[in-house]
């Protein structure tokens, strides 16, 4: 069994991912699911490939995906460095090299856009994936009148695609919004930081960062 897929299926690893998404559950946040760390692990693996970084940086990336989120089980405030602590003890009971360990635990500790920064590539991918995987049915509030503005401008999402462009050294993330829900200019609004946290990202992969709202280019 190749290391992600022993990091995926670690009983402790589901565990955490499990009931960190139902205390936020509680709180009324949006879902960050066993689905959310996948779709995060499979986007983060694919920029690196897309770009040609070696395999073993994909495959960092791809648990570093899968794991960024594990945090949230102690506390959605500050889950990145909670999480890296967390996946730490993980990373080396599974007899995971160190070096690996740390470029891992540098991209958990570093995907919060309060404090992350692209501090190796495997950080910068992680980023990119986890702040343009946005869709309605991540948002768990039934009724629209209780919304927060976040949870407006995820229900308004009805596709987000990612694509990576090596030659022309591009990697644009694509949306489609109902603009019924919420306009362009507000979405771009609420997720400023995001989207300046994914250009900082991709700047640190070489690479142009654009954001296409309903055809319309924002960055």
């Amino acid at each position: 069994m190749d290391a992600f897929m022993t990091v995926r299926t670690h009983p402790k690893v589901l565990m955490y991912l499990e009931k960190g998404n139902e205390f936020l559950a509680a709180r009324g946040t949006i879902e960050l699911s066993f689905d959310h760390a996948i779709i995060v692990s499979e986007r983060g693996k694919y920029i690196l490939e897309a770009l040609g970084y070696p395999p073993l940086e994909a495959e960092l990336a791809e648990i570093a995906g899968f794991l960024h989120d594990i945090g949230n089980v102690v506390n959605r405030y500050d889950h990145g460095r909670t999480g890296a602590l967390i996946s730490y003890k993980i990373l080396t009971e599974i007899g995971m090299p160190l070096e690996s360990i740390v470029t891992i635990l540098g991209a958990i500790g570093n995907h919060e856009e309060t404090t992350g920064h692209p501090v190796n590539t495997v950080a910068a991918a992680v980023i990119i994936a986890d702040k343009s995987e946005l869709h309605r049915d991540r948002v768990r509030k039934k009724e629209i009148a209780l919304f927060s503005g976040r949870d407006r401008v995820n229900y308004a999402v009805e596709q987000s695609v990612l694509q990576v462009d090596k030659t022309g050294g591009t990697i644009t993330l694509l949306i489609k919004i109902d603009q019924k829900i919420c306009s362009v200019m507000e979405y771009f609004e609420i997720f400023l930081t995001k989207m300046l946290m994914c250009r900082r990202a991709a700047e640190f992969l070489n690479c142009q960062f654009k954001l296409i709202i309903n055809n319309s280019r924002l960055l």
